[in-house]
C-alpha cells in the first residue's frame, strides 16, 4: 500500500453557503504539495457581524504551509467563490488559475489593490490542462447563472476527482455553455475515484429550468406595463441581463444599466466574448430626455443591499432617476436566505410608492443556477464515483445528498469545514481536524472571529455605553468624585433623575468609602467603578452598559 495519501479539506463552503474554500493535497502525510479551489467571501449582517465588510474564511492552516500550495483554481466569478482572491492573495503567494471571464473578473479584484495582472493565468476549457505539483487540472464547462463556470478535472497519481463546482444542467443558458452530458461522462470513463458536488438544491424535488424558458414570460411582462419599468437580478447573471435587456428593447424601451457591479459584468462579458450581442444600452443622463413609458432599468441590489440602486430608488432619487406611482419593479430573483428583511423592506418601500412590486413567486420570472435533485440524481447517474463528497450547502443539504448519494449506491461522507479526508483508499476516511474560522473585513484591516471586536460592538449595541472617568492627585485622594459620559443610554430614569447625576452620585459614594487599598491600585479601583457604574444604570433604567474607566493620578 502507497504511504502517499490524496487528502480533501474544506476550510470554507462546507456547512454553510458562501465563502467557499477547498483544499486538495496528494503525497506523504504531513507533506502533501497541495492546491486551493476557490476563494470566496460571504456577507455580513448587522445582527450578527455589525459594520464587518465582508467575511472570509480563515486560512491560517493554509498559510503555514504555503511552500507547499502549488496554485488556486478558481471555478467561477460569483462573490462567495473569488471575493478573497485580493483581499487572501499576498498571504498566500500562489499563482491563480481560471477561465477568460473570471479571469478577467480576478485581475479587476486585484487591481483595486495594486496587485499584478500577471497574479492571473487565463486557462483553456477541458480537454487542456495545467500541471501543478502532482496533480493534472482541467476546467470543465458547466452551465450555472454567470458565464464560463466550470468543474474541476483533478487528476493525481491516488485517481480522478471531479470538483462540480455550482452548476446546473441547462440545454439552453443564453449565455456561456450548455451542460454537456456526452463530455462529462466521456470525462467519467477513465473511472471517477471521487465527485465533490453541489448540494445546494437537494431539497428541490422537481427538475431545474433552463434560463430560455423566461424570455417569453418576461416580454409579456414589460409589454403589459404602463409606466416605467425597473428590473434587479444578480448582477453576475449575464444570461439573465440579456433576457431582460431583450424584453425591453422588444418592447420598444431604452434600456439603462444602473449599478457599477452589473455594468462591469457585461463589460467584462463583452470584453471576454462571451456576451456577442446586447441591445444598446443609454446613460442615466440620456434617459432622463427620455419618456418614462420608453425607459427599461436593470438595476443591482436584487438581495437587499442597502447602497444599491435598488434601495436608492426606493428610498428616492439615484443618478437623476425617480419612481413614480404606475411604474412597475420586477424581482427577477431569488432571496437568499437570510436577506428577506432587506428585500421586503424594499418592497414596502416601493407599495407606498404605488409601484407595482412584481416578485418570483409564481416561478415565471427566475430559475435557479443550481441543480435540483432530480439533476445531482443525473449528475451522480453520468460520474457513477466511487465515492461522493457533499459540498456546497448547509449541513442539512450536506447530509440529505450523502442520503441521496448512498440511496444509488454510491458511498459518501458528510465534510464539514476543517473535517479532512482521505480518498486514497476503497472508501473516504476521516484523517484529520483542522481548526477553521473566519476573518473578517473590518475597515481596512482584517481581524479574527474570536478577537472580540465584533462581539464588543454588538455588546454596546445592545447595552449602551459609559465612560467614567476619575483624577485623583498626589496623595491618591479622589478629586471632585467621578464624571460620567453617556451613549445610546437613556438620560432619564426611574428616579427621575438625570442618568448621568445618579451614576455621578453613586460612584462619588463609592470613592468616599472605598479604602487606601483600593485607591493605590488601579485594577481595583477600576473593577469596583465599572461594578457600580453598571448596577446604578441597571437600576435606573434597566441596562447594564458597557463601562469604559479612566483613572488619572496626578504628581
Amino acid at each position: 500500500m502507497s504511504s502517499e495519501r490524496l487528502i480533501y479539506l474544506p476550510l470554507g463552503g462546507a456547512g454553510e453557503i458562501g465563502m467557499n474554500a477547498y483544499v486538495y493535497g496528494y503525497g506523504a502525510p504531513g507533506e502533501e504539495r497541495l492546491i486551493l479551489v476557490d476563494l470566496g467571501v460571504a456577507f455580513p449582517d448587522m445582527d450578527g457581524t455589525p459594520g464587518v465588510d465582508l467575511i472570509m474564511p480563515d486560512i491560517a492552516w493554509l498559510k503555514e504551509r504555503t511552500d507547499r500550495l502549488e496554485a488556486v483554481f478558481i471555478t467561477h466569478a460569483h462573490e462567495d467563490h473569488i471575493g478573497a482572491v485580493s483581499h487572501l492573495y499576498n498571504e498566500l503567494g500562489a499563482p491563480i488559475y481560471a477561465r477568460a471571464f473570471t479571469a478577467n473578473i480576478a485581475r479587476g479584484k486585484l487591481s483595486e489593490y495594486g496587485l499584478p495582472d500577471e497574479a492571473v493565468t487565463t486557462a483553456s476549457a477541458w480537454p487542456e490542462t495545467v500541471k501543478a505539483g502532482p496533480f493534472s487540472i482541467g476546467f470543465l464547462p458547466i452551465s450555472h447563472s454567470i458565464p464560463e463556470s466550470a468543474g474541476l478535472v483533478i487528476d493525481s497519481p491516488a485517481g480522478r476527482v471531479v470538483h462540480s463546482g455550482d452548476f446546473k444542467l441547462d440545454p439552453a443558458p443564453v449565455v456561456g455553455e450548455a451542460f454537456d452530458p456526452e463530455l462529462w461522462a466521456e470525462v467519467a470513463k477513465p473511472g471517477v475515484r471521487a465527485l465533490v458536488c453541489d448540494s445546494t438544491n437537494v431539497f428541490s424535488p422537481q427538475p431545474g429550468r433552463s434560463e430560455s424558458e423566461l424570455g417569453k414570460p418576461i416580454e409579456e411582462l414589460v409589454l403589459s406595463a404602463q409606466g416605467m419599468v425597473v428590473a434587479t437580478t444578480f448582477a453576475s447573471n449575464v444570461a439573465r441581463l440579456k433576457t431582460l435587456a431583450e424584453a425591453g428593447d422588444r418592447a420598444g424601451r431604452s434600456i439603462v444599466l444602473l449599478g457599477r457591479a452589473m455594468r462591469r459584468m457585461v463589460e467584462a462579458a463583452v470584453e471576454t466574448g462571451v456576451l456577442r450581442s446586447f441591445p444598446k444600452v443609454v446613460s442615466p443622463e440620456e434617459a432622463q430626455d427620455i419618456p418614462r413609458e420608453n425607459l427599461m432599468l436593470l438595476v443591482t441590489g436584487s438581495q437587499g443591499e442597502r447602497r444599491a440602486a435598488s434601495a436608492q430608488l426606493a428610498r428616492g432619487k439615484y443618478r437623476g432617476l425617480e419612481l413614480k406611482e404606475g411604474d412597475m419593479f420586477l424581482f427577477s430573483s431569488k432571496t437568499i436566505p437570510g436577506n428577506e428583511r432587506g428585500v421586503i423592506r424594499i418592497m414596502n418601500q416601493l407599495s407606498e410608492k404605488g409601484i407595482d412590486v412584481v416578485d418570483d413567486h409564481g416561478g415565471l420570472y427566475h430559475v435557479s443556477g443550481h441543480a435540483n435533485r432530480p439533476d445531482l440524481q443525473r449528475m451522480h447517474e453520468i460520474m457513477r464515483p466511487q465515492m461522493l463528497i457533499p459540498m456546497h450547502g448547509e449541513h442539512r443539504h450536506l447530509r440529505e445528498h450523502a442520503r441521496l448519494a448512498e440511496a444509488g449506491g454510491i458511498q459518501s461522507v458528510i465534510a464539514v469545514n476543517g473535517m479532512m479526508l482521505d480518498l486514497s483508499g476503497n472508501a473516504p476516511t476521516v484523517a484529520d481536524y483542522v481548526e477553521t474560522g473566519r476573518t473578517y473585513l473590518d475597515g481596512s484591516v482584517k481581524v479574527g472571529a474570536l478577537d472580540g471586536i465584533v462581539r464588543d460592538r454588538i455588546r454596546m449595541a445592545l447595552n449602551g455605553h459609559m465612560v467614567v472617568s476619575v483624577v485623583l492627585d498626589e496623595d491618591d485622594d479622589p478629586i471632585d468624585g467621578a464624571w460620567v459620559d453617556i451613549k445610546g443610554l437613556a438620560e432619564m430614569g426611574s428616579s427621575n433623575a438625570g442618568l448621568v447625576e445618579v451614576v455621578e452620585e453613586d460612584l462619588s459614594q463609592f470613592l468616599g468609602r472605598a479604602n487606601r487599598k483600593t485607591l493605590t491600585d488601579d485594577d481595583k479601583l477600576e473593577e469596583g467603578l465599572r461594578r457600580v457604574a453598571r448596577q446604578s444604570t441597571m437600576n435606573e433604567i434597566g441596562k447594564k452598559p458597557e463601562v469604559t474607566v479612566v483613572i488619572s493620578r496626578l504628581g
